[in-house]
């Protein structure tokens, strides 16, 4: 009977996840769109829906909740189902609309999508062979198989994320970088780029002016052909009239110019809203979050640094080791294991909101972006594959910040996966990632007056290593 209630509670909550990445996908990514195939929401709203159930189930084991069986058996079917969407199912419909778009394919699209997902299939399993990811005794069709080369994609990802998210952290949250823009700074710009447009204008109308000359001597009628021609046409004109192709050169330059003028006017407006916001409560609240995750991204990089050079991987979890050097330092009496239960649990659940929150919005950003009315359900397609293994990574991550009794059942569902290898991978890709976007950000930074002119993803999405 506990079974069935047990089952109950998590089937209720993944359709309450479902309904919430259903709802996400009409009133966020689609609602631009008139079109929609429906196999393309259920898709994503079950990625969305078991992924996070992976979430729900880790915080289950910490609170206890549930019959540990019934956990047990949660945590098998949600790995075989998440699996099952993000190897076989997503990548035949991605080779599938890829396919529809191409008219010459169209009629064996079914054929050809196929044969897209044998190629993704076969470019997937190869994946495995130059890591140390599991033990050789695992079956082909082993849960085990599949997870560790899901993990390494959602590993790297997520390694790139938190990298970008360390250089970001500091321009987009800290009002230090703002540049100080004042409204005689803004007035200056906007006047120069109305000069540029009153320039625009007077020069097509110059031009407007020698076409309807040139139609009134019948010039128009009588273009010049051959080569010759061509050339004589572009380096001479008629006494009085106007050198059209000089005029049209510097109509082009100048409307460069004003699209130019246009966002340095547009950011030195985001910069002031930003310099506005950052006097008021909640403005220097993120600009204090901004110093503290500052501090802590400095600090991951440090440590990922210390991980690399003497090929550590730490065996406590970071909250009950930090209370144990507090307490030992301070010589006080004190329930280690108590309190880390409970501060580990704070933790986790911070860490799983703001990995969903962060998530969906640079999500919500990329789709933005680079869809279209005919890539959109590809590009979807793509935001579900990247989201669940994404999040299948992120429950790789999280066990090592969780207390060692509740490690158990999620070593045993995951199976006899090198753990060790993926905290190593993830402290390589980050500090890369971080090497290389930073002259990148700080150039852009420098050249931009609006920081958040081009925020990345929220400075959360670096804390999912600890």
């Amino acid at each position: 009977m506990s079974f069935l209630i047990d089952s109950g509670i998590m089937v209720t909550s993944q359709v309450l996840f479902f309904g919430f990445g259903w709802l996400f996908f009409m009133r966020k990514l689609f609602k631009d769109y008139e079109v929609r195939q429906y196999v393309v929401q259920v898709v994503f709203s079950v990625t969305f829906a078991f992924s996070c159930t992976m979430f729900e189930l880790i915080i289950f084991e910490i609170l206890g909740v549930l019959n540990s069986s019934s956990r047990y058996f949660h945590w098998k079917l949600n790995l075989c189902v998440i699996l099952l969407v993000l190897v076989f199912m997503v990548p035949f419909y991605i080779g599938y609309f890829i396919v529809s778009n191409i008219r010459l394919l169209h009629r064996q699209r079914l054929l050809f999508a196929c044969v897209v997902w044998l190629t993704f299939m076969y470019f997937f399993w190869k994946l495995g062979d130059p890591f140390p990811i599991l033990s050789p005794k695992h079956g082909i069709l082993s849960i085990e198989q599949l997870i560790s080369r899901v993990g390494v994609i959602g590993v790297t990802l997520m390694a790139l994320l938190s990298g970008f998210g360390a250089v970001n952290c500091p321009y987009t949250y800290m009002s230090y970088f703002l540049r100080n823009v004042t409204d005689a700074d803004i007035l200056a710009l906007e006047r120069r780029l109305l000069q540029t447009i009153d320039m625009i204008i007077s020069k097509k109308k110059r031009m407007a002016m020698a076409h309807r000359t040139m139609f009134q001597r019948g010039e128009v009628h009588n273009k010049p052909t051959g080569f010759w021609g061509i050339i004589k046409s572009v380096t001479t004109s008629a006494p009085g009239s106007e050198n059209l192709s000089l005029i049209q050169q510097e109509v082009d330059a100048l409307e460069e110019l004003s699209r130019q003028l246009f966002l340095e006017t547009a950011d030195l407006h985001a910069t002031k809203e930003r310099i506005e916001y950052s006097k008021t409560f909640q403005g220097k609240y993120f600009n204090f979050l901004g110093y503290f995750f500052s501090i802590y991204c400095v600090w991951k990089i440090f440590m990922a640094t210390i991980n690399i050079v003497f090929d550590r991987v730490g065996k406590t979890d970071p909250v009950t080791r930090g209370i144990e050097i507090t307490v030992n330092y301070l010589g006080i009496q004190f329930d280690v294991k108590f309190w880390s239960q409970h501060i580990s649990f704070i933790l986790v659940g911070i860490i799983i909101v703001t990995s969903i929150r962060g998530l969906l919005i640079t999500l919500t950003k990329f789709f933005y972006a680079i869809s279209s009315s005919k890539s959109s359900n590809v590009i979807v397609l793509l935001l579900a594959q990247i989201m669940g293994m994404y999040f299948v990574s992120s429950v790789l991550l999280i066990r090592m910040s969780m207390p060692p009794e509740y490690r158990t059942i999620i070593t045993e569902v995951l199976g006899e996966l090198q753990f060790n290898f993926y905290h190593r991978w993830f402290d390589v890709i980050f500090l890369v990632s971080f090497s290389t976007f930073t002259p990148f950000t700080s150039t852009k930074m420098s050249s931009s007056s609006s920081p958040a002119a081009s925020a990345g993803p929220p400075f959360s999405i670096c804390k999912h290593r600890l």
